[in-house]
């Protein structure tokens, strides 16, 4: 994987692994790894529709102060705030992002 300003969560120990991309839409889908350790600053909202499965490791979001672990899902609608993280112990995520008309 490699590191990428897009990873959205973005930061020193975010990394991320494009598997699709649609150019007209926008629509990704990806892997994102979270290293051991890291710990993000900021609260995320965007435009689009993510989905978010947990592969391993854990994910805290400190902004709804809940714990996410491996096999567990999100879905977030446009608008839907979330972040910053914390990973104590790292985390591999599977994700698509994508748009409705």
């Amino acid at each position: 994987m490699e590191g990428s300003a897009a990873a959205g969560a973005g930061g020193a120990g975010v990394e991320e692994k494009v598997l699709s991309r649609d150019p007209a839409t926008g629509d990704v889908t990806r892997l994102l790894r979270f290293a051991r350790g890291v710990r993000t600053a900021e609260t995320i909202a965007h435009d689009f529709w993510e989905e978010v499965f947990i592969l391993e490791g854990s994910l805290v979001d400190l902004g709804l102060g809940r714990t996410f672990t491996a096999g567990m899902y999100a879905c977030r609608p446009p608008g839907m705030k979330h972040g910053p993280y914390e990973s104590p112990e790292g985390a591999l995520l599977f994700e698509t992002r994508y748009s409705r008309p």
